[in-house]
């Protein structure tokens, strides 16, 4: 069976083991990882307002089209799963909170833009909260020295977008940055630097609204989960593909 999706794009064809693909029977491996996430991406939490680094108007979910994703399961999980955020996930919450560890999550209705990631790829059996954990009390000194943390904390680690970019890029998963929204596919994560310099992180989706050909994001940047044209808003300092 192809991997090439049933849409205008050609996907790429070299989905890695951990991806299972149908009639193959690869199983998902919890030792490889993309994505990307962050701290403080909030425009409210940075005591600003207006249009630099804010959001566009939410997307109605019956306005959109979506294209198939079936022949990559565990794809179509990550991103049928970001996308549901979007109906629960209300508000933007950076406070600091004591978690179960593996699999623990603050309450979904709020949280941060990492924590969409971190809920989507969990629903395709990767928990991003163990793996910074685990790779920080590995390699601690391979990650940003920005917080004063003198120890890896599971509590709060993977919330963080530098530690999340860090991560990615240890495990080469990073693909070119490029300005044409063609070179972005769903399940791709993408990291910005927002216009007061603070860092954001979204998920590509597969979903389209109107007439563009551009692939919607989903993303928290400070009033819950939304889905939105955003991709080319801010500037990308991180693009990431599991499949590569």
């Amino acid at each position: 069976m192809s991997t090439v999706l049933e849409n205008p794009r050609n996907h790429p064809a070299n989905a890695p083991a951990w991806i299972v693909r149908p009639r193959t029977g690869l199983l998902l491996s919890a030792g490889v990882v993309i994505v990307i996430a962050t701290s403080g991406c909030s425009t409210r939490a940075a005591g600003t307002s207006g249009s630099a680094g804010s959001s566009a108007p939410r997307t109605p979910l019956q306005e959109l089209t979506r294209r198939s994703i079936s022949d990559i399961p565990q794809i179509k999980k990550v991103v049928d799963s970001g996308i549901e955020q979007t109906q629960f996930t209300f508000e933007y919450d950076p406070s600091y909170a004591q978690l179960d560890y593996p699999n623990g999550d603050v309450p979904r209705e709020r949280g941060v833009c990492a924590d969409v990631i971190v809920r989507a790829f969990r629903s395709a059996g990767v928990d991003l909260q163990k793996e910074v954990h685990e790779d920080m009390s590995r390699h601690f000194g391979a990650y940003p020295d920005k917080w004063g943390a003198r120890k890896p904390d599971s509590n709060i680690d993977h919330r963080r977008v530098p530690n999340l970019m860090t991560l990615f890029e240890r495990r080469a998963k990073a693909v070119p940055i490029s300005k044409k929204p063609s070179d972005y596919f769903p399940g791709d994560v993408v990291a910005w630097e927002l216009d007061n310099h603070l860092l954001h992180i979204g998920l590509v989706t597969d979903a389209v609204a109107g007439s563009t050909q551009n692939y919607l994001v989903v993303h928290n940047i400070g009033a819950g989960a939304k889905i939105e044209d955003v991709l080319m808003r801010w500037k990308i300092i991180g693009h990431y593909r599991m499949w590569k």
